[in-house]
C-alpha cells in the first residue's frame, strides 16, 4: 500500500464542516485507510483575488489506489461536496480542495497529475500541517525535508492553529 499525503481545504461556507466531510468520505472508501489527520489551520488565500480565509488540514493515508485512480476519487469528492471546476484554470473560493502533496516517494509528471504537488514547498498551509505529521519527510525532488522547505519560505508564520484538534470518526 502506498502512503499518501493529501491537502484538504475550504474557504466557502461550513469550512470546518467541508474538511471534515472530505477527510470522512475519504475514510469510508473501501481502499483508503487515513493513518492521521494534522490540526485545522486558518490560512490566508495563497495567490487568489478572495477574502475568505481557508481552513486546511493535512491527511496521511495508505491506499491501494494508483495515483490516478487517487485523483478521481478525490475529484469525486470534491464534486459531491460542490466543488465546480471550471475550464479555465483561475484560482476560486471553493468548498473543498484536496490535492495530492506526495505519493510514496512517486515522481509523476502527466496531463492533470503532477506529483510531488508542484507547489506543495512554496505555501506554508501545506507545510506547518506536513511539519506536524512528518517534519522529516523529503522532497523527492527538491531533497529538502518539510522543515528545511518551511524554513525557505518568505512567510512561514501566515498559517493560524484553528482553535483546537478537531478528531474525526470513521
Amino acid at each position: 500500500m502506498a502512503i499518501v499525503y493529501l491537502s484538504l481545504g475550504s474557504n466557502k461556507g461550513d469550512r470546518i464542516g467541508f474538511v471534515q466531510q472530505a477527510a470522512s468520505l475519504l475514510g469510508m472508501d473501501e481502499g483508503i485507510t487515513i493513518v492521521r489527520t494534522s490540526a485545522f489551520y486558518e490560512t490566508e488565500p495563497w495567490n487568489m483575488n478572495t477574502k475568505n480565509w481557508f481552513v486546511n488540514a493535512v491527511v496521511e493515508i495508505k491506499t491501494k489506489y494508483s495515483p490516478k485512480e487517487l485523483l478521481a476519487i478525490c475529484q469525486d469528492i470534491e464534486k459531491k461536496l460542490g466543488r465546480e471546476h471550471k475550464e479555465v484554470n483561475d484560482y476560486e473560493d471553493r468548498t473543498i480542495d484536496i490535492d495530492i502533496l506526495f505519493y510514496n516517494n512517486d515522481i509523476i509528471k502527466e496531463e492533470g497529475l503532477e506529483i510531488p504537488h508542484k507547489y506543495v514547498h512554496l505555501r506554508a498551509f501545506t507545510l506547518v500541517p506536513m511539519m506536524e505529521l512528518n517534519a522529516d519527510f523529503v522532497h523527492p525532488v527538491l531533497h529538502k525535508s518539510i522543515v528545511e522547505m518551511h524554513s525557505d519560505l518568505e512567510n512561514p508564520e501566515m498559517v493560524f492553529l484553528y482553535g483546537t484538534r478537531v478528531d474525526i470518526d470513521f
